[in-house]
């Protein structure tokens, strides 16, 4: 029987601590290393074992996968002694993290120099889609690679879609999000829209949630809304990051997106008001002023 790989997971926030929960689940070994260690006990007692370090780590494992907050984030835990540096020839590293597709492909290229394979696989489906297994991933990197690694998708997700080489899940991760922003603008004015005219909002909800207008974030950020729950399963900050990178890429190929920049202005005034750590429904607030 073959032997199952040593899993090593960096980043234990509200999306990894779900997703190494269902790696567990599937009986794989996994290490994890987070910045705080405090956000890494609950995994710990139940059954992941604690390193260290980012070297450290990168030394212990087959598999290292990765979902950190920001592109800086990424490079100073790849690069100057870091996994890249640490991982042995073989290994295989994922980053789930949303980030920029130029620093996917620079992964790609100073992993394969070493003999090491990587793969961009950033996730969508939210603190929910963690939790339950349910993530939608989309990779890119070399084809051989992605096989390698479906078991271990299957276990964190169900939509999993091969999208090519190296960057193309970053780039699609950016068309998710610049389908979100746009999105959870039209869902927070149809809310005001129908408290305004004096409407039940749990009623239409659930007359529109099902027709054309459905949404993931119609059936499941918008019943968050009306309750006054606003806690992260998505935060605002980080949602600020992804549309900045989707404008800077979209810039880069001669794209204009307007209706990405309305709502990053408009998600923008909303940190501003000291949201930032709030989840992503709480735009709504600003249609509550």
């Amino acid at each position: 029987m073959e032997k199952q790989p040593v899993i090593g997971f960096i980043g234990t926030g509200v999306m990894g601590s779900g997703m190494v929960r269902q790696l567990l689940k599937s009986g794989y070994s996994v290490r994890v290393f987070n910045r705080t260690k405090a956000k890494a006990e609950p995994l710990i007692k139940d059954g992941a074992v604690w390193r260290d370090s980012v070297a450290e780590l990168a030394k212990d494992a087959d598999i290292i996968i990765t979902i950190v907050g920001y592109p800086k984030d990424v490079e100073a835990i790849y690069f100057n002694g870091g996994i890249l540096d640490n991982a042995k020839a073989g290994a295989t590293v994922i980053d789930m993290t949303t980030s920029s597709p130029e620093l996917a492909i620079k992964i790609y290229e100073e992993a394969k120099a070493k003999g090491i394979a990587a793969l961009d696989a950033p996730v969508s489906g939210g603190d929910i889609g963690a939790r339950n297994g349910t993530l939608s991933i989309m990779v890119g990197g070399d084809e051989d690679a992605f096989q390698r690694m479906l078991p271990i998708f299957k276990a964190m997700g169900e939509n999993i879609v091969y999208q090519g080489k190296a960057g193309s899940g970053q780039h699609t991760k950016m068309a998710n999000q610049i389908t979100i922003a746009a999105n959870m603008l039209g869902v927070c004015e149809a809310l005001a829209y129908a408290e305004r005219a004096g409407l039940d909002p749990e009623r239409v909800l659930a007359s529109i949630s099902n027709g054309a207008a459905a949404s993931w974030s119609l059936s499941n950020l918008a019943p968050r809304m009306l309750k006054g729950d606003f806690a992260p399963g998505f935060y605002v900050k980080h949602f600020i990051k992804d549309m900045t990178i989707a404008l800077e890429s979209a810039a880069k190929m001669g794209l204009r997106a307007p209706g990405l920049a309305l709502a990053k202005e408009r998600y923008e005034a909303l940190a501003e008001r000291g949201e930032a750590d709030s989840g992503t429904q709480a735009l709504y607030k600003l249609y509550k002023e």
